[in-house]
């Protein structure tokens, strides 16, 4: 048994099945019982062969999104429409379910019928060096901490950067999944790891969880066995990352205060190592955390559709006809590049939700938060529903055909490419269903004109050092 797209859709629908016996005793059972079938419905859809593995994150992720408000209903002991966000939060999430849907539609259709891979193409990753890769690894790393400070004294120049700093998790990626496939010098698996653990908590943001992201689908990438150390190790990996989760939660306003000084902004005051002492010291002290309240914090933030259900009240009672206002706003945004239009008004997403709501702007937008609709929201203030089905499948036809794309780069390695494809999806939806329409439309247009370079002038020289690397050891070992 291995793990493969044939296996996750056996395993998500024994996940439902057992799910089902415990939707009628949820506040909200039909909800429930959809939901937890839903993964199994759009793996299902997508599950066609050669279709890439950063598929199975994108959908996952943001039903995982969706899926927890029903979860944190359950908790609280109320229906969905008594919360405090309205009746509106049950539409939006049968909307939500159904925006996804219509997503994987168009994955199907757009990837369905990729041409297989040779076995040269296939296997290329197997014969490099776990220790070439990690120095790979590293020289990405720099480039992205490079490209952090470029996006940031440089703002107009910051997409560009920002999708550069991505062939950090190509690297990642292609050494795990060599690790994984040749099962040797798993040593330098862990110390890329640890590296990205630790540098995901020197920031004020935290990203850590990209790199439990990466593993996981460089291990269905690899088609692994399914051993029971294998099961243990995932078990565990999962185990690390909610751990890690619900400490950053219990922490992060505090840890965001005096990083910041007790300012109301994102950039940090306090240098690097008081930051880590002042974690490390809440680290040594875990019976101060309150945890219960760290979980419940955790999956209130993750869950993503209280802001859309608000929304979906909101535009209901006021009936006003559909404008196509957010993607005529978030096109125009893409198509004036800050480099051309300097003065060009930055992105706001807090704006734009208080826009949405009716609020005041003084009294919803803070330097230290951004609030945002949601690319789902969004297109339900432009095309209503089902109309906003109809945005979703646009999306998805676009998201789908950049993956096609380097995916059918023949000069790459079929591993290189998953990888491209896994960086692009955690560069546009990384964030989940949060991320708003101009923000998708951007990331996916400078993605897609950063990595035409990158395929075509820097790809090749690593490639190319790569294999090199590898002739050299086979050359220098006796006959």
């Amino acid at each position: 048994m291995v793990l493969d797209f044939a296996f996750m859709r056996r395993a998500l629908l024994i996940f439902g099945l057992v799910l089902l016996l415990v939707a009628p005793f949820s506040t909200d059972p039909l909800p429930f019982a959809v939901g937890c079938m839903t993964p199994w419905v759009l793996i299902s859809i997508i599950n066609k062969p050669n279709m890439p593995v950063a598929a199975i994150f994108y959908f996952f992720w943001q039903w995982a999104q969706i899926f927890a408000r029903v979860l944190q209903s359950l908790i609280d002991g109320e229906a969905l429409a008594k919360g405090y966000s309205g009746p509106g939060v049950v539409y939006a999430y049968w909307y939500s379910l159904a925006g996804l849907v219509a997503l994987a539609v168009a994955f199907r259709l757009v990837l369905g019928n990729l041409p297989r891979p040779t076995q040269e193409e296939e296997d290329a990753h197997l014969s490099w060096r776990p220790r070439d890769l990690l120095m790979l690894y590293a020289g990405t790393l720099v480039l992205a901490v490079i490209c952090g400070f470029g996006a940031r004294y440089l703002s107009s120049l910051g997409q560009p950067f920002e999708a550069m700093g991505r062939l950090k998790v190509v690297a990642e990626f292609l050494l795990f999944t060599t690790v994984l496939a040749t099962r040797r010098d798993y040593k330098f698996m862990t110390a890329a790891a640890l590296i990205e653990i630790g540098i995901g908590f020197t920031g004020l943001l935290s990203d850590f969880r990209g790199v439990f992201i990466y593993l996981a689908m460089a291990a269905i990438a690899a088609r692994i066995r399914l051993s029971a150390m294998a099961i243990v190790g995932g078990i565990a990996w999962f185990a690390l990352l909610v751990a890690l989760g619900l400490f950053w939660t219990a922490v992060k306003v505090d840890y965001r205060q005096f990083a910041t000084e007790g300012e109301e902004t994102q950039n940090l005051s306090v240098p690097l190592g008081d930051r880590m002492a002042y974690l490390g010291n809440l680290a040594m002290n875990p019976g101060e955390i309150d945890w219960g309240l760290a979980s419940y914090g955790m999956l209130s933030r993750f869950a993503y559709i209280d802001i859309f259900g608000t929304v979906i009240t909101v535009q209901d009672a006021t009936r006003n006809p559909p404008t196509m206002r957010q993607w005529t706003e978030a096109l125009e945004h893409v198509f004036k590049p800050r480099f051309i239009f300097p003065d060009k008004a930055p992105l706001s997403d807090s704006e734009t939700y208080a826009r949405l709501i009716g609020a005041d702007p003084a009294k919803t937008v803070r330097g230290d938060t951004s609030i945002s609709v949601g690319y789902f929201g969004e297109n339900y203030v432009d095309l209503g529903f089902p109309g906003m089905l109809v945005g979703m499948f646009v999306l998805g036809l676009m998201i789908s055909g950049v993956i096609r794309y380097f995916m059918q780069v023949r000069t790459l390695p079929l591993m290189v490419r998953q990888g491209i494809a896994l960086a692009f999806i955690y560069h546009v939806c990384g964030s989940g269903i949060e991320i708003s329409l101009p923000k998708l439309f951007g990331s996916i247009i400078m993605f897609f004109l950063v990595y035409l370079l990158l395929v075509k002038f820097v790809l090749p020289i690593a490639l190319q050092w790569l294999n090199a690397r590898s002739e050299a050891k086979e050359t220098s070992q006796p006959s």
